[in-house]
């Protein structure tokens, strides 16, 4: 490995590449958040199309989703190791446009689950390699910030999915396709703005890729001089040391797959069973989504707060107090107080999404070392999936033979101790990608 040119790429301690990368990347991210977001508020609607029950339903749109995303995270994680990130990012767009389109046209169960299927492929992988790909590039003392930023572009697809549902699915029979259709749009824009994206030179580097890796190096190094960035004062002020001793990578699997399967019990029971739930407890399809719809303007929100404290404070620490807003946030919902409860339960719950998810990404990624991070993060990301299965699944029973705040208020639980898991990881927080790694 050259280390001297893993030594340059360090020292600069700017975005030294064009920004319209960012928004290239986040358009991306928007489409994964859109499709995460889509399917529950779709369901009731395809429930009633096909005939389905809520089980059967969750099963075949989400659980089968959710299979299809732990897979492709960890098959093409594990080429993106091999083979480089730049490709299997076209990859995934490639396979979320076939999804989502086909989602669209689905004609029956068994075609929506292929296409469920293959969507949840696209996402999975993409969620891993946009998080790898950012992590990479971006200088330690603003990685967070960086990928927060890029992220806040994707969350918007999350904050603007419930009022496109709420414009379409309660109006028209074949609103629900409209959505997918529209996913699809995005994915398709997505791939054709991504192929100017360069390939991490961190990744060259380690397989051996020298001179494509110093090109890459070299325009980031001319871009610090043209904006009068001090390269050598940047590389002279680093105070870090490699860890010693430090904990061994299963350790990290276990940890990261443990907090991950914990918060998606309630990340995915709380956004594929919210609209739906709601609407059984007394509250119309159209007015379910326009609560949830009210609460969602809280991910850009919770970004913002990300992008504050990100390099701030420890990840760890910031994880931690997004988990303790998803409990109260629950619990609100979970009380049906009324309406504005209700609303500023799911302002809330958006909130401490909006700030968790990016946030433990990033942390995710920075735990492992660039040969195995893709590989590393889709196990943590996808083993930790099996968990929104579980959430999509047991709400529901929860609040049929407990009752409505007590489902509720399980699911709070769950994120809350997933906030508590992430604490056992190391300190990532302005420190280089190999000193995390050590």
């Amino acid at each position: 490995m050259n280390t001297d040119l893993l030594a340059r790429l360090d020292r600069i301690p700017i975005w030294a590449l064009p920004h319209r990368y960012l928004a290239i990347i986040g358009l991306g991210y928007f489409f994964v958040f859109f499709d995460i977001a889509n399917i529950g508020y779709a369901l009731p609607a395809i429930s009633d199309e096909y005939g389905l029950t809520k089980s059967e339903g969750a099963f075949v749109a989400v659980a089968i989703g959710l299979l299809g995303y732990s897979l492709g995270s960890l098959s093409i994680g594990v080429l993106a190791d091999r083979f480089g990130r730049y490709r299997m990012l076209v990859l995934t767009m490639v396979l979320t446009a076939i999804g989502s389109f086909g989602d669209a046209a689905a004609q029956g169960l068994i075609s929506l689950a292929v296409f469920r299927f293959i969507t949840g492929m696209g996402v999975g992988a993409d969620l891993n390699l946009v998080t790898t790909y950012i992590s990479e590039l971006a200088p330690a003392r603003v990685r967070g910030r960086i990928a927060v930023a890029t992220f806040m572009i994707g969350i918007l697809g999350q904050a603007i999915t419930p009022f496109v549902a709420w414009a379409l699915v309660p109006h028209f029979d074949f609103g629900w396709r409209l959505m997918f259709v529209i996913g699809g749009a995005i994915a398709v824009l997505g791939l054709l703005v991504r192929t100017v994206l360069p390939e991490s030179p961190r990744w060259e580097v380690t397989h051996g890729r020298d001179e494509s890796a110093a090109r890459t190096i070299d325009a980031m190094e001319q871009c610090c001089r043209e904006k009068c960035v001090d390269l050598d004062a940047q590389s002279a002020s680093e105070p870090d040391e490699p860890q010693r001793g430090g904990e061994h990578f299963y350790r990290r699997l276990t940890i990261l797959i443990a907090m991950w399967f914990l918060w998606y019990i309630g990340n995915y029971a709380f956004l594929g069973d919210g609209a739906q739930l709601l609407a059984d407890r007394g509250a119309a399809i159209g007015g379910s989504i326009a609560l949830l719809a009210i609460g969602a303007i809280g991910y850009p929100l919770g970004a913002l707060a990300a992008l504050r404290t990100v390099d701030r404070f420890e990840r760890r620490l910031v994880i931690l107090a997004a988990s303790v807003v998803w409990l109260i946030a629950m619990a609100a919902v979970g009380s049906f107080a009324g309406d504005v409860v209700i609303a500023i339960g799911c302002l809330l719950a958006s909130m401490s999404l909006g700030c968790f998810l990016q946030v433990a990404y990033t942390f995710t990624a920075e735990c492992f070392s660039t040969n195995i991070r893709a590989t590393g993060f889709a196990l943590s990301d996808g083993i930790g999936h099996a968990g929104g299965a579980v959430g999509v699944l047991l709400l529901p029973v929860l609040v049929t033979h407990w009752s409505f705040g007590a489902g509720f208020t399980t699911i709070g639980l769950t994120g809350l101790a997933a906030g508590v898991v992430a604490l056992l990881g190391p300190n990532a927080t302005r420190r280089r990608l190999e000193h995390i790694s050590a």
